[in-house]
């Protein structure tokens, strides 16, 4: 059985995909006397996908992205989800970033911090924290009509205090024709505890440090609603490497509706 340290990973990153490829970004309220840009962005899934790792047991999630931007490239912003982990009473997550945004050379730049938090959840006897923090630098480049991008992450202490955690992903989104928007990210995650040593009273994640491979394609249905198909692989096929027998590592298809404001 995986243990209660090991059974979470956590946010955007399908999100973060899916609003990347969808052009969310022009979708977008202003308050000029103020100099902010407002951003808020309502997600129905087939499942939440956190760096290729189901956050609800390969169920639906319902979501909400908020991005508050001011004119300087300071902003601040918060991700709420539903999640579903084997053997916790873990039942939401919230997620609070912050951070500033620049462009050096055609290149944008994000350099932030993200905070992954899940009320309600109480650690069992034996158990540990599910909470962490991330500072991460992503960046873009587009030569249209694609654009690349990147991201580095790296939390002192990952969740389930496993250690150290770095994160190093890349990918493109596409504009093609008829308003579809295709793309890929290919990621890959370090861990510094994979798993429990006995005697020893430290927190672990779980499973092999492991690959995982995202291709999505979006494309506006109707009233600014954006319909999303991703499918997501990670190298964790085998049911025995994924969190002692779980099936959220599997290889799948996911679906999504998104409607940027």
């Amino acid at each position: 059985m995986p243990t209660i340290r090991s059974t979470i990973l956590a946010s955007t990153a399908l999100i973060g995909g899916i609003l990347a490829g969808s052009g969310a970004v022009h979708a977008q309220q202003t308050i000029e006397s103020a100099g902010l840009t407002i951003a808020t962005t309502p997600v129905i899934s087939s499942d939440y996908s956190f760096r290729g790792l189901s956050q609800t047991r390969n169920r639906p999630a319902a979501q909400v992205t908020v991005d508050v931007e001011h004119s300087t490239g300071l902003y601040v912003g918060a991700f709420v989800s539903n999640v579903a982990f084997a053997g916790t009473n873990a039942r939401q997550e919230v997620d609070l970033n912050a951070g500033y945004r620049m462009e050096l050379a055609g290149v944008k730049l994000d350099l932030g911090a993200t905070y992954y938090a899940y009320p309600g959840y109480d650690a069992p006897t034996g158990g540990y924290e599910l909470n962490f923090y991330e500072f991460a630098l992503r960046a873009s480049y587009e030569i249209a009509p694609v654009k690349f991008v990147g991201l580095a992450a790296v939390s002192p202490d990952f969740t389930g205090e496993s250690g150290l955690g770095i994160y190093v992903e890349g990918g493109f989104d596409m504009a093609l024709d008829f308003g579809f928007t295709v793309g890929g990210r290919v990621g890959y995650q370090w861990v510094e505890r994979n798993f429990a040593t006995a005697g020893r009273n430290e927190g672990a994640f779980g499973a092999e440090d492991y690959l995982n491979v995202s291709l999505f394609a979006s494309r506006e249905i109707i009233g600014g609603v954006i319909g999303t198909v991703s499918v997501v692989f990670t190298s964790l096929d085998e049911r025995a490497d994924c969190f002692g027998g779980s099936k959220i590592c599997d290889n799948r298809v996911m679906f999504a509706l998104s409607r940027p404001f």
